[in-house]
């Protein structure tokens, strides 16, 4: 063989060589690490003293929704969401409950977009609340920072701090910021898999007038709490259950009164 010739193939060899491991790292940024998803169907049980605290200030009534939940990680960065149908089997408007269990809807997508190898990341969140009874709406947008530790016992814990942004119809603009938080455990007890969850956020510094406008017989206090706390059973693959506690103060329409409840769900793994 002349060396023109092997010259050539060489240069052949190597090219496919590139191009085969470029196709391989390139397949391996698109296709996740990990991944999941399910669908849930939620009751909701609003406490007897928030029902009673908001009865004038965006009255709470227990309701059912359902939920699709999932999301994905890649080596570059991770993303998170949620779509939940309120009162599902409800009119638009509720009439005999003064629109307390009017058809609403709420959305969330999250995302983490590291900073090379380090712990931190660029956070955004979108979350996204309508009523349809009300043709109210409102959508929070959180751009900021992220971290996430992961412990030698398996605890995991993913704060941020962002700007906030809200539209709404009484208020569009800039509204403070937002801090908070996304942890969890798993844990093995009498044989089965459980684990524990939660999700926290913080809001301060939000805008006068939105505070103003946004908020039903009064303003509402320039910080805001919004969370819950929630313990899973992992019988099997296919199924988890499990109860929350949901917690929030400040926030869901109603000013100057803490408001809690208990959510008991049912969820359907389908990754």
């Amino acid at each position: 063989m002349n060396s023109s010739l092997q010259r050539h193939l060489v240069t052949l060899g190597t090219g496919t060589l590139l191009a085969c491991a470029a196709a391989s790292s390139q397949a391996q940024a698109s296709s996740p690490l990990w991944s999941f998803a399910n669908v849930s169907a939620n009751y909701l049980d609003w406490s007897a003293g928030t029902e009673a605290r908001t009865a004038n200030n965006a009255p709470k009534s227990d309701f059912v929704y359902l939920e699709l939940e999932g999301g994905l990680g890649y080596e570059w960065g991770e993303f998170y969401g949620f779509f939940d149908f309120e009162n599902p089997a409800n009119d638009q408007f509720d009439a005999p409950s003064s629109g307390k269990d009017n058809f609403r809807t709420a959305g969330k997508v999250t995302s983490h977009l590291y900073l090379g190898d380090s712990p931190f990341s660029v956070y955004a969140h979108v979350y996204d609340f309508r009523d349809y009874g009300y043709d109210a709406r409102e959508q929070d947008q959180i751009l900021g920072l992220g971290y996430r530790t992961t412990f030698a016992n398996g605890l995991w814990f993913k704060p941020f701090l962002g700007a906030a942004r809200v539209q709404s119809d009484g208020y569009t603009g800039m509204n403070g910021f937002m801090a908070g938080w996304v942890a969890g455990y798993g844990f093995t007890a009498a044989g089965q898999d459980f684990s524990l969850t939660n999700w926290h956020e913080q809001t301060f510094g939000r805008d006068y007038d939105y505070l103003n406008q946004n908020y039903m017989n009064g303003k509402a206090g320039s910080v805001g709490t919004n969370g819950a706390i929630s313990l899973w059973w992992h019988p099997v693959d296919l199924v988890t259950t499990g109860i929350q506690y949901r917690y929030a103060d400040e926030k869901l329409a109603t000013p100057d009164n803490y408001q809690n409840a208990m959510i008991y769900t049912v969820k359907l793994n389908l990754l």
